[in-house]
């Protein structure tokens, strides 16, 4: 197992941890969707007289809620106007759309069915390419700084990711629009290129230059 592999493996723990609730311990998940409810049925059924946390205003069980639309879309907002950046996403689910069925036109033979026309999958798929395992800290000892890997959390990886990609989206030449230039990086991403994938291997690489200096996370 290589070391980037064994660090993940220990951060798993980390995203059980209890930092701070106003439910005590024994409450548990609300499940909002039918369709895991209708899969956990019979675990569900062993729950009917424990108590249930109340769910978040935004759990929706519509074919139109996905939680990663709803997470980029509440980072692409800038002074609370979440209309304007909802607008922005479905331009550029769109656009990837588009640009997605026209090459499937273009294609000859099997290669059609090869090409993913859905834009929602390509955007999880992008994300998923872009999420890192380990991150760099600095940690003082002796005097000196150095730069330890750290393993990170699974929802700070989702941040991660879904930050670089807009972040590089809006490094680009401002005369294209955002859902343009948004829809070129999310189709490199989900195809395991572009800038974004390439910044995940660069920190992974350097984490990996660094794991000497991995025991000072716990000293």
């Amino acid at each position: 197992m290589s070391f980037l592999s064994r660090l993940a493996v220990k951060s798993s723990g980390f995203s059980g941890i209890r930092w701070m609730s106003v439910y005590p311990q024994h409450y548990v998940e609300p499940v909002v969707q039918k369709n895991k409810q209708n899969e956990q049925k019979n675990e569900l059924a062993k729950l009917h007289h424990v108590p249930i946390k109340a769910a978040v205003n935004k759990a929706s069980d519509t074919v139109f809620h996905d939680d990663t639309k709803e997470k980029m879309v509440n980072y692409i907002t800038k002074k609370g106007n979440s209309a304007l950046a909802r607008s922005l996403l479905s331009k550029t689910l769109e656009l990837i759309k588009r640009t997605q069925t026209e090459h499937m036109n273009l294609a000859k033979g099997d290669d059609k069915d090869k090409i993913n026309t859905n834009a929602e999958t390509l955007l999880k798929q992008a994300v998923e390419n872009c999420r890192p395992l380990l991150q760099v800290t600095a940690i003082k000892r002796g005097g000196v700084n150095y730069q330890v890997p750290v393993p990170i959390t699974t929802k700070r990886s989702y941040f991660l990711a879904m930050k670089w990609l807009l972040e590089a989206a809006r490094e680009k030449e401002r005369k294209v629009s955002l859902p343009e230039k948004l829809a070129w990086e999310i189709l490199d991403a989900a195809h395991g290129q572009g800038r974004v994938v390439k910044r995940k291997d660069d920190l992974h690489r350097q984490c990996e230059s660094n794991r000497a200096y991995a025991h000072y996370r716990w000293s």
